[in-house]
């Protein structure tokens, strides 16, 4: 009996960690994201200390685009013009981030969006912690 309770009093912890996302949060996702860390299924993480490429999201009325930059010195950002088309889709209460591109499709579930922070996971279990990217600049 008391093996069950605790695995109920588990299950209802790790139940609560997700985010109730609601429509109003969507509009977070929008501006540039920057890896912090990948938790990976078998519970290992790897950190991400410097990153060379970071999201941009621009999504309006459930739909746009994903698109790899490279913040430069100046503040501006480099990128090669290559965008995956994104739509928001809510199942059961749960969103999750559907990308297209000519090479495929998959979608990854929003586990949490807040001003500065995106958790996404996808279908293999691999959560990636996004932090918002804060523009700097040198000049």
């Amino acid at each position: 009996m008391k093996k069950a309770v605790s695995i109920f009093v588990m299950l209802m912890v790790f139940a609560s960690c997700k985010q109730t996302i609601t429509d109003k949060d969507l509009v977070k996702i929008n501006g540039y994201w920057e890896i912090e860390k990948v938790n990976l299924a078998d519970g290992s993480k790897k950190d991400y200390t410097v990153n060379e490429t970071i999201d941009y999201f621009s999504v309006k009325n459930n739909k746009g685009f994903r698109q790899k930059v490279m913040p430069q010195l100046d503040g501006k950002y480099l990128t090669n013009d290559v965008k995956e088309d994104v739509s928001i889709s809510n199942t059961n209460g749960d969103y999750f981030v559907n990308y297209t591109t000519r090479y495929g499709k998959w979608k990854e579930e929003i586990i949490e969006l807040r001003d500065s922070i995106l958790v996404l996971k996808n279908k293999d279990n691999i959560e990636y912690h996004y932090k918002k990217q804060i523009p700097f600049s040198v000049k």
